[in-house]
């Protein structure tokens, strides 16, 4: 789907409660929420959300027949969260899908009565979201990001694109437990790969700046991004050209990074998540409850390189590697 069908789409979806539509006889007009941690320029999220729409076709719910959206683009500003939040609880729709920890945090603290559903979450149960995996017990449910043993992963990455790393900086969000967590897997797995790791706070620019730079005045070192609160993604543009400035191979959890200009990133097909997000709304939407529904992992990961910074980095990308990409950005 081109960028062109994808603002459509979505544009007609991010209207407040259309006055003029009606559903037909017999039927009723349900409200959808969404609320998402991004600018509605944000190409990835447009893909994301046009697959979350296309979901929900495939389970009888059209768009101004039976079903309203009202989708906003929150941006990752804590304050526009909030707002945005605060005004989408108000509103009382039967179902909210919501991006992230920030933003399910968020909406926890307008509602506890709307249900939400989450496509995208690193540690529901760690956050305090949920219960249980299994019975998540309130009104929240959805997919997780991935599982803690993939953070080793990041590493091993790290070392087959850049054999020469010696040093490694992770970047990480050590306000929430999803962000110690990760950094744990990695820091446990440096010494078999003969790797020292070293953890960066990614508590605001300047800090990530100055501390990016700190570790890169000493040769043979390497960036990992992890997740968490949404911090790294909110620092995208600046963690890249960091890693670019100082000539660092980074290893990222999201395609986002690359699409950007990372080198590399491997983590859950987030695409794939919203579009199974779509049937937990369905099934919401029929009857059930999110306390009922079990939090899921991911199903489908994604191998994502960008030859392009390869190149910039003097760096020559195994053929192993690539012959294992689900997508090589030129």
């Amino acid at each position: 789907m081109n960028r062109r069908a994808l603002l459509t789409l979505l544009g007609g979806a991010a209207a407040a409660w259309p006055v003029g539509a009606r559903a037909q006889q017999g039927e009723r007009m349900r409200r959808i929420g969404v609320i998402v941690p991004a600018s509605s320029e944000d190409a990835e999220f447009q893909a994301r959300l046009a697959a979350f729409h296309q979901g929900l076709a495939l389970t009888d719910w059209t768009i101004g027949r039976n079903v309203r959206i009202d989708t906003r683009w929150a941006t990752t500003n804590a304050a526009e969260i909030r707002r945005h939040a605060t005004e989408l609880a108000a509103l009382a729709p039967d179902v909210i899908l919501a991006h992230g920890s920030a933003v399910v945090g968020t909406l926890l603290q307008a509602t506890r009565a709307v249900p939400i559903v989450f496509p995208v979450l690193p540690d529901p149960v760690g956050a305090g979201f949920v219960d249980s995996i299994a019975r998540p017990g309130g009104n929240v449910t959805g997919f997780m990001s991935y599982e803690y043993s993939l953070s080793g992963k990041w590493l091993e990455l790290l070392k087959q694109v850049a054999p020469g790393v010696t040093r490694a900086a992770v970047l990480r969000n050590s306000a929430t437990p999803s962000g110690m967590a990760q950094f744990g897997v990695i820091q446990a797995m440096g010494p078999s790969l003969r790797v020292e790791v070293t953890a960066l706070n990614l508590r605001n620019a300047g800090e990530i700046e100055n501390a990016v730079a700190a570790f890169a005045r000493s040769p043979n070192g390497g960036l990992i991004a992890t997740s968490g609160g949404g911090a790294a993604t909110a620092q995208r543009d600046l963690i890249v050209a960091l890693a670019a400035r100082h000539k660092l191979p980074a290893v990222y959890f999201e395609r986002i990074f690359v699409a950007a200009g990372g080198l590399i990133s491997y983590g859950p097909d987030y695409v794939d998540q919203y579009r199974r997000a779509a049937v937990y709304v369905d099934r919401i939407l029929k009857g059930e409850k999110p306390a009922d529904l079990p939090v899921q992992a991911p199903t489908k990961y994604q191998l994502i390189i960008n030859l392009k910074t390869a190149r910039a980095l003097g760096l020559t990308v195994p053929a192993t590697l690539l012959a294992r990409a689900d997508e090589v950005i030129e």
